[in-house]
């Protein structure tokens, strides 16, 4: 078993650059083939949406299995166990509770000067996609945490799109996390195919104004060569993290948190960081023990992570692990140290930051209630993560009484004959004659 271990002293600028830059290199060799499927589901429909669902996901898939029936949620619901439903409706309350906080007002007016006003109008976008994905596992987390802020946010049109399971049908749980969220148009197609369907549209398959939520390199690819047609959201790729540590912590806590991510598939990232040796060397220590209570597909993915995008990363001190952080900018950041918040004040990027050592990241990606589909691949320094803001757009509203525009048609003129523009200024200065305004 290969665990990379890395001094940052004296690693090599080449290992630092593969560090930083995660899968990306993965992504960008997927793009000549995304972009093989983009035109071909442009240009077919539903007939390439199918084609590809055959050769990637299941071999019997048909264009009439393209969307979820009323009877397909209401086989779900008894095919799921009854601890699991309950958790997952559990688990949408907190979610649900966090992100109606994020709520805005759905408009203000300020009165900037007498008879000058401006405000904004906050409205949700029409429709989305939500991307929920299932190659390398089942995730109804993730539907939670897409459904529901676009429930909050009231967006007319939500869409689901979930690759299908070998027998060509939706995963049970994300079809009963979806209706406990309030949403029936699911379409049982994932990877790039299901990307270019919905920035497209297909006979079935509607488009969208916006797609939103996590994806494998596959998806990410697409997305990248999307980027104009539709608006895709936050980079959200690859899942990554950080366990943040100091001298203080138990390092067997710190070597399980590192598995949690590294699990998601050999593309994922994730990276232990301290400037204790002896907590880098027990962790060492203690991760093959815990790799080798995995289950063997899980297993392979975390062997990959941490021989190829992860590992332990010495450092000279806990400033200098700070700002690796901040350089990295992880989608997860659990931060196990003495006085974790005085560390937060220090922490500029990161997707989310999770404090203590009872804050795990697993809680977070279930049921604390923050979102979970957070900005990978160094994105974290600009994006955020999802919330009811990425379902809602501001327009800005004006209104100038007799008395306003007195005060601002000799400023607008004057700016509009500087910057050469005098369509804008004979506007004003007409108007005004017209008007009998002096």
């Amino acid at each position: 078993m290969v665990i990379q271990f890395f001094e940052l002293g004296k690693i090599e600028k080449q290992q630092m650059a593969r560090l930083l830059r995660r899968a990306e290199k993965d992504i960008r060799d997927l793009l000549p083939l995304a972009q093989e499927v983009i035109d071909r589901v442009r240009e077919a429909g539903d007939t390439g949406v199918v084609e590809y669902a055959r050769r990637f996901d299941a071999k019997n898939f048909a264009a009439s299995m393209l969307r979820a029936t009323p009877e397909d949620f209401a086989v779900a619901r008894k095919t799921l166990e009854p601890d699991v439903i309950e958790a997952i409706r559990q688990a949408h309350e907190n979610i649900h509770s966090f992100h109606s906080e994020q709520m805005p007002e759905p408009m203000w007016f300020k009165e900037v000067k007498p008879g000058i006003m401006a405000g904004e109008k906050v409205s949700p976008v029409a429709s989305v996609g939500l991307y929920v994905p299932r190659g390398k596992g089942a995730f109804p987390s993730v539907m939670l945490m897409l459904a529901t802020p676009a429930k909050v946010a009231n967006v007319p049109r939500i869409v689901v799109v979930t690759p299908p399971t070998p027998d060509g049908k939706a995963d049970a749980a994300s079809l009963v996390a979806a209706e406990i969220c309030g949403v029936d148009e699911v379409y049982v197609v994932g990877g790039m195919q299901a990307v270019a369907a919905l920035a497209y549209g297909t006979e079935t398959i509607p488009r969208v104004d916006k797609i939103i939520g996590p994806g494998s390199s596959y998806v990410s690819a697409a997305k990248r060569l999307l980027y104009g047609v539709v608006d895709v959201g936050l980079p959200a790729g690859p899942s990554e993290s950080i366990i943040l540590c100091d001298e203080h912590v138990d390092p067997r806590l710190a070597a399980l948190d590192l598995l949690v991510e590294a699990e998601h598939g050999p593309d994922s990232a994730a990276l232990l960081v301290t400037h204790s040796r002896e907590v880098a060397q027990r962790a060492l220590e203690m991760l093959p023990q815990y790799i080798a209570e995995l289950p063997e597909w899980r297993r392979k993915f975390v062997e990959t992570v941490l021989a190829n995008y992860g590992g332990v990363l010495l450092t000279n001190s806990l400033e200098e692990s700070i700002q690796f952080v901040n350089d990295y900018a992880p989608e997860h950041l659990e931060v196990l140290t003495a006085e974790p918040f005085i560390t937060l004040n220090k922490i500029r990027n990161a997707g989310e930051i999770l404090l203590g050592h009872l804050t795990p990241i697993p809680t977070a990606n279930y049921c604390l209630g923050l979102n979970a589909i957070l900005p990978t691949g160094g994105f974290a320094r600009s994006f955020s993560s999802v919330s009811v803001w990425e379902f809602l757009k501001r327009s800005g509203v004006g209104y100038l009484s007799r008395e306003g525009y007195e005060q601002l048609q000799g400023i607008t003129a004057r700016l509009a004959d500087y910057e050469d523009f005098p369509a804008h200024a004979m506007a004003i200065r007409k108007r005004s004659e017209i008007l009998g305004i002096g």
